[in-house]
């Protein structure tokens, strides 16, 4: 009965062949000249293979099907070749008819012109099936190509949302893990690099669209990209596209946490830098990483200053490309060619980058004390300073200004930001004039600090550094004011250096900026009564003191010590909180005393 069946199909399939495909192969035969004729009679043919049961691997007049198809390939019609590659995929092929028929596929893809045929063809569909359901290894150049196209094609909208529906985001981790899986030694493990290269440029055309990115799982590709990254660390190309996608990502809190989890990441982004410090394109993306990764994680921080030489590595880093950025300097100085520079330049995009990490690692109270004692790092920042005014690169000078202010937060013993203060003093007063509001706001953060200081106080009178300081009290903006203010009250500690404030009219603007920030920011209320209680110290007069402000600031704190007052400008639960802790602890003890100074010298 089994052979009976068995013969009963074969004349089937006979009879099938002879009434129903072989007149179509026929007219594909005679009709050459006619591309449009050909396209109609392939999807009839499809068509009538899908009715035969006849596609796949069991056809047994398959590779006469296969001859007349790839005959027709030598057309050179996109749109014929278009069909014809559906059919021969769909026919299940393996070794060089998959290989051509994905070269084939590729080369219909990557023509711009092709675009709306493509679109409006199941082709991705096919080439997905041979990439889920093709063995690696023997057919690993067949499937560079198939992904090669499936990289094009992910580069249109529509394609990319069919892709996503399909599953594909999914999978690409999984194929990640396939190639990650074949070791070093093995043979395969070279050719794969391929397949690795255009799969991760996939997935950094795939990591810009927020839909994709939803179905991108951060604890399955983070882990595979750092695997291939650590494995094939000497392809220098794939590193570079392995490195654009991380970069990409980490600009994301889930796949960011997920790069942090992963424990080797931070000695092997260490050892790429080592390896290719001269490659800016990969350096740089290497430091953008590190720079998201501590930037709001501490713990991220400790971690990666923990690692060997990772503070060397940076030093590195940052004197090679000040080299590289003053030699690019000089040889458009020599020949008076400022028309070409670039802002920033590829040396400065490093070094913005770089200062970037170490400001952030300056955050962490260890991490931030040893850097301050670093005199390698504190040098190059302060060398920054010196050669490049912020008019020439904006960026690079603000945030060396900002890691310098966040080391010279510490006062640890042998403080390289304090052995150079006054040197520093003498950098930052350029930033001060300038015309660059927010160069102005970082020195004077600085100066906070370094004020603490008698000598960088005696500079600051020496230069008249305080008259921009009462000056930026105008500004109504709380992130100048703050700063301000916090020099204005390190100076007031030196009883000789008090009367500069009245003579600048600096009480008038102090009390109006309690005024105009009052409830709104108990923290600069309370630098600003603090300053005025310095001020105020040896006084016998609140009218000969403050002037015709008294009255003001008398009915000014009385009103801010108001209990219902403090709570008044938040609606946020937590914040109102917050605000109440601060206002008593820190505000409300320095009012009172500065209340109860003036209304007992007040007539």
């Amino acid at each position: 009965l089994q052979d009976e069946t068995r013969i009963s199909e074969w004349e089937e399939e006979d009879f099938f062949w002879h009434t129903r495909i072989l007149p179509i192969l026929h007219e594909l035969e005679k009709r050459e000249d006619n591309i449009e004729h050909l396209c109609l009679a392939c999807t009839k043919l499809h068509q009538a293979l899908d009715e035969g049961n006849m596609l796949g691997k069991r056809f047994k007049r398959r590779n006469i099907l296969l001859k007349t198809l790839y005959k027709l390939v030598d057309l050179d019609s996109d749109p014929l070749s278009l069909k014809l590659a559906k059919i021969i995929l769909a026919m299940k092929v393996d070794g060089k008819d998959l290989l051509s028929v994905c070269k084939l596929a590729f080369k219909i893809c990557r023509n711009e012109k092709n675009h709306f045929i493509v679109q409006n063809d199941t082709l991705l569909d096919d080439l997905l099936q041979v990439l889920w359901n093709e063995d690696l290894q023997t057919n690993n150049e067949a499937l560079v190509y198939c992904m090669a196209a499936i990289k094009v094609m992910s580069e249109k909208e529509v394609l990319r949302y069919r892709m996503i529906s399909k599953g594909a985001i999914e999978m690409f981790p999984e194929l990640m893990k396939q190639i990650n899986n074949i070791k070093e030694h093995d043979t395969y493990f070279s050719k794969l690099g391929r397949l690795l290269v255009q799969l991760t440029a996939t997935l950094r055309i795939l990591a810009n669209c927020a839909l994709a990115r939803r179905h991108l799982s951060p604890s399955a590709a983070v882990p595979e990209l750092c695997v291939a990254l650590e494995q094939r660390s000497s392809d220098k190309d794939l590193c570079l596209w392995i490195v654009r996608v991380l970069s990409k990502l980490s600009t994301y809190n889930d796949f960011c946490a997920a790069l942090a989890d992963c424990s080797r990441c931070y000695i092997l982004f260490l050892a790429l830098l080592n390896k290719y410090q001269k490659q800016q394109d990969l350096v740089i993306r290497i430091i953008f990483i590190l720079g998201n990764l501590t930037a709001k994680n501490d713990q991220s921080r400790e971690q990666f200053f923990k690692e060997k030489e990772s503070v060397n590595t940076l030093t590195s880093l940052f004197q090679t490309y000040y080299e590289l950025d003053l030699n690019a300097l000089t040889w458009h100085h020599d020949r008076k060619e400022k028309k070409h520079l670039k802002y920033p330049s590829e040396a400065e995009d490093v070094l913005i980058k770089l200062i970037r990490v170490l400001a952030n690692l300056s955050i962490h109270p260890s991490v931030g004390a040893a850097l301050a004692a670093a005199h390698p790092v504190v040098g190059l920042l302060v060398t920054v300073l010196e050669y490049k005014s912020v008019d020439a690169c904006e960026e690079l000078v603000i945030n060396a200004a900002t890691a310098i202010n966040n080391l010279s937060y510490y006062q640890v013993e042998n403080s390289a930001v304090q052995d150079k203060k006054l040197h520093i003093a003498e950098m930052l007063l350029k930033l001060l004039m300038s015309d660059n509001m927010d160069a102005v706001v970082e020195a004077a953060r600085v100066f906070g600090n370094l004020s603490q200081h008698h000598e960088i106080r005696d500079f600051i009178m020496q230069k008249k550094i305080y008259k921009f300081m009462i000056a930026l009290l105008d500004s109504k903006n709380r992130e100048v004011c703050f700063p301000a203010c916090g020099v204005l009250l390190n100076l007031t500690v030196d009883e000789n250096k008090r009367a500069f404030l009245m003579e600048e009219g600096g009480i008038g603007k102090l009390v109006d900026c309690l005024q105009d920030f009052g409830p709104a920011d108990w923290q600069l209320s309370c630098l600003i009564c603090k300053t005025l209680w310095n001020y105020s110290e040896n006084t016998t007069s609140a009218g000969s003191c403050f002037g015709g402000n008294a009255g003001t600031l008398l009915a000014l704190l009385t009103a801010l010590l108001d209990e219902e007052v403090e709570l008044e400008c938040s609606l946020d639960r937590d914040i109102k909180d917050c605000q109440r802790v601060y206002w008593e602890r820190e505000f409300k003890p320095v009012a009172e005393k500065l209340l109860d100074r003036i209304q007992s010298h007040h007539s």
